[in-house]
């Protein structure tokens, strides 16, 4: 079993975001009072036992701007069962994390950490409404090396406006200056959602297939190993577990606002309203999947990962159009799996099947 926890807390909102993120104001006490009801709760419902779950991720939101001790209730709980090499991963913000909350959380027993760092350039950064500097990047990192971190990752956003060749390369070689900091990078193409600053700015998006490639391709000549349309790391030693187990569709819970749950053929969705999740935090709306709901996931998580996609749960038709793919060298048949080596292609062959 797998755990994602929702931090819904943030200093501010960046341009980009979709995700449920709100001021701190006064609730973090009675949100992290719910979330321990949640979780316990959910523990019970699933029949968790006791070094089961094997990856944990708390997610946001920024779960940096919250004070350690609002954490260790809830490591108190999930302690007994977490799987003893379990992958404990928690994601943060460079200007929140201090050293002092970067111990404090190593203490608890978070063993990967995951900044938001977004950009290197200060305007790029002003662009995607973010709040931290270049310098507090590399601070963050050489931080979390001094708290004990061994496995950290940092995220990247590009195909925005501002992003031509030069600009790409200027983020490139600032990647390769932290290169030695840091065990996975995540490179987001980025996305214009609804209910963001850039709902409607479909122009704020540079939509350049050629820079995305040649992005990709440099990340990868700097010794990265893409192993996910968006995500690299140095060896397959520190590649994200949490995320592969998406990506496999393995059952997972998902306790927090706006969280979501998956277990054989049904998603479970949290209240999206903060005071509704207070009041009753163990409330979840449950979407049914149909096979061919569950199908299409595989096809498309398989294709646009290293996980690839298992013959057997294939129909005669899309195995005749996979052989044909084969044949073409599109896709590659290996032990029962189709794999594809070029993700920038992954929703077009989803599309073909």
């Amino acid at each position: 079993m797998h755990f994602y926890i929702h931090i819904p807390f943030c200093e501010s909102k960046c341009h980009y975001c979709a995700f449920t993120s709100l001021k701190k104001e006064n609730y973090e006490k009675s949100y992290f009072k719910a979330l321990s009801r949640d979780i316990n709760f959910h523990l019970k419902k699933f029949k968790i036992h006791h070094n089961q779950i094997k990856t944990l991720f708390i997610g946001g939101g920024t779960p940096s701007c919250i004070h350690t001790s609002n954490y260790e209730y809830i490591f108190e709980i999930l302690h007994p069962y977490l799987a003893k090499n379990a992958e404990i991963s928690c994601e943060a913000n460079p200007n929140s994390a201090t050293l002092n909350w970067l111990k404090a959380m190593k203490n608890i027993g978070v063993n990967r950490i995951s900044f938001g760092a977004q950009s290197f350039h200060s305007e790029k950064l002003k662009f995607l409404g973010r709040i931290h500097d270049q310098k507090m990047i590399f601070k963050a990192l050489e931080n979390s090396h001094k708290a004990g971190f061994t496995n950290i990752n940092l995220d990247l956003i590009y195909d925005t406006k501002m992003d031509d060749k030069k600009m790409l390369e200027f983020e490139l070689l600032n990647l390769k200056k932290i290169k030695p900091l840091i065990t996975h990078l995540s490179a987001y193409n980025l996305t214009i959602e609804s209910k963001t600053a850039f709902a409607k700015k479909e122009h704020f998006k540079k939509n350049a297939p050629n820079l995305m490639k040649f992005f990709i391709q440099e990340i990868i000549q700097l010794g990265f190993f893409q192993y996910e349309i968006s995500n690299f790391s140095k060896n397959k030693n520190s590649m994200c577990k949490h995320n592969l187990s998406y990506w496999k569709g393995k059952d997972y819970i998902g306790c927090g606002l706006s969280a979501v749950g998956f277990h054989k053929n049904q998603r479970f969705y949290t209240a999206k309203n903060l005071k509704s999740y207070i009041e009753n935090p163990t409330f979840r709306n449950i979407e049914k999947l149909s096979p061919q709901d569950l199908n299409l996931e595989h096809l498309f998580l398989g294709l646009r990962s290293i996980v690839g996609i298992e013959e057997k749960k294939l129909s005669l038709a899309q195995k005749q159009k996979a052989d044909l793919l084969v044949k073409e060298k599109k896709l590659e048949f290996k032990k029962g799996k189709y794999h594809n080596h070029n993700f920038l292609i992954s929703d077009e062959l989803a599309l073909y099947f």
